[in-house]
């Protein structure tokens, strides 16, 4: 097998130029993957500049990993080869923008912060609030597969990204879908690459559907004493007629992470053992006020013993608390670096069981746990240490694969763990049980990748 050190270093120069071709190691030091380090990294400039890097890496049998800010190269497991990593932070253009038609197109590279920042100015924004905000790029966004507490209303990304442009593992320049909100028919071939961490190739250009800035917004933030209290709360909000933007339900060690680096006022104040629900909503005068009052009506029917306080939040208060919410996953690994975040699909209607499962197994094992619930049906619990010591990293391992296995057989959930310490990795399949499409899923990978350039072994079974 070649590695880029046996390549002339030249090869690379000559695609991106020499200063965009990085061979110092304690530069490629923040390009690591799972503890294992390129021997080079590069960084294009165009969509033509990507494909002949796949070009060369597919001649000369190189494993390639596509990055860009890097803050979500944890998620997947460990890469069986890693020698190039294809850096499309240069990539960071709008490409084309058509408020009037709410359509959008745009380099990878781009910031999600930068592109809101030039929606904003035509009072038009993106459903992406993810982790990692200010710093994460687009195509690391939909590539690692994380979602936001907007998706109770627009959706996940699979829904307003139109078509894109990409990088194939012969290093062919292909397009999937459109730039226009209605495409003709076919596959959308494009959406087979969100959440695919980059191992089907690389995602040089994004369409979007934009979606206008709301006339107003608010939120409603209720606490209960009780756990129950804020799932009968969620249960009534997701029968109900009206539309709400985002529903989250956070458990009291959430809610105290979320606090703790806040300066001032707690964004959770008043009641330390409470379950907190924000709900976020956007409209007229009008239509603010009815959602206010249905929702205080909602939440007394949950449980009106459990409920210990409804306030209704504007402007700059509720800012906080969703841009805390969006970053619970950050806030939890800067609060615990050997914290296992686990994603978990569950029915609404199961989160009372499910909760109470977790709850189960935390006890067993003694350890903490932080749960944090979005209202259509996603749960994101992370497993602590009860102790920042490696004597209670064995319990936390064994608690994750018990979880793993009962999601699977007994709660019948779809189960992931995005985040964990590396040495789980070695022993426990993050990706869960394995699924009745993963033949379907060797097939696409060998169309898309037929040589196994990008990102061998991270993805779902090794792919």
């Amino acid at each position: 097998m070649s590695s880029p050190a046996n390549v002339m270093p030249s090869r690379l120069a000559d695609i991106v130029g020499a200063s965009n071709a990085i061979w110092d190691p304690r530069q490629l030091e923040a390009y690591e993957v799972d503890g294992k380090r390129p021997t080079a990294a590069a960084r294009p400039g165009t969509a033509s500049e990507v494909a002949e890097l796949v070009k060369l890496a597919v001649a000369e049998n190189l494993a390639v990993i596509p990055c860009g800010a890097r803050t979500k190269l944890g998620i997947g497991m460990p890469p069986s080869r890693y020698d190039l990593a294809v850096d499309m932070s240069r990539l960071d253009h709008v490409i084309s923008y058509d408020p009037g038609d709410l359509t959008l197109s745009v380099e990878s590279g781009i910031t999600v912060a930068k592109l809101a920042a030039a929606l904003a100015e035509h009072n038009q924004f993106l459903p992406l609030e993810v982790p990692f905000y200010d710093r994460a790029t687009i195509g690391g966004t939909l590539s690692s597969g994380v979602d936001s507490p907007l998706r109770q209303l627009y959706g996940t990304p699979r829904d307003f990204v139109l078509g894109m442009e990409f990088v194939t593992g012969e290093g062919a320049l292909a397009k999937s879908g459109g730039r226009v909100v209605k495409n003709v028919s076919g596959y959308d071939l494009h959406k087979l690459f969100l959440g695919a961490i980059g191992s089907l190739g690389v995602i040089t250009r994004v369409n979007f559907r934009t979606f206008p800035l709301p006339q107003r917004m608010a939120t409603v933030l209720a606490a209960f004493r009780w756990a129950s209290g804020a799932f009968e709360f969620n249960r009534a909000i997701q029968k109900a007629l009206l539309r709400f933007q985002a529903v989250e339900i956070l458990s009291p060690p959430a809610a105290a992470i979320l606090n703790a680096p806040q300066r001032g006022k707690p964004l959770f104040a008043g009641h330390d053992s409470a379950w907190w629900v924000a709900v976020g909503f956007a409209g007229n005068e009008s239509v603010i006020a009815r959602c206010e009052r249905e929702l205080s009506a909602m939440a007394q029917s949950a449980d009106r013993d459990s409920l210990a306080s409804f306030e209704l939040l504007k402007n700059d208060s509720q800012s906080r608390i969703w841009s805390a919410i969006c970053e619970l996953p950050a806030a939890i690994l800067r609060a615990s670096p050997q914290a296992a975040i686990l994603r978990m699909s569950c029915l609404p209607k199961n989160f009372a069981g499910l909760c109470e499962g977790i709850d189960g197994f935390a006890d067993k094992f003694s350890l903490k746990i932080v749960q944090a619930f979005r209202g259509v049906g996603v749960a994101h619990i992370a497993l602590l240490p009860a102790e920042e010591n490696l004597g209670a990293m064995p319990q936390l391992k064994q608690a994750c694969a018990a979880v793993l296995d009962t999601s699977a057989n007994w709660w019948k959930t779809s189960a992931t763990i995005p985040w964990c310490p590396l040495e789980f990795k070695r022993e426990i399949n993050i990706w869960g049980a394995p699924r009745q499409d993963f033949p379907l899923m060797q097939k696409v990978k060998q169309a898309f990748d037929p040589r196994g350039v990008f990102a061998p072994g991270r993805f779902v079974g090794g792919l």
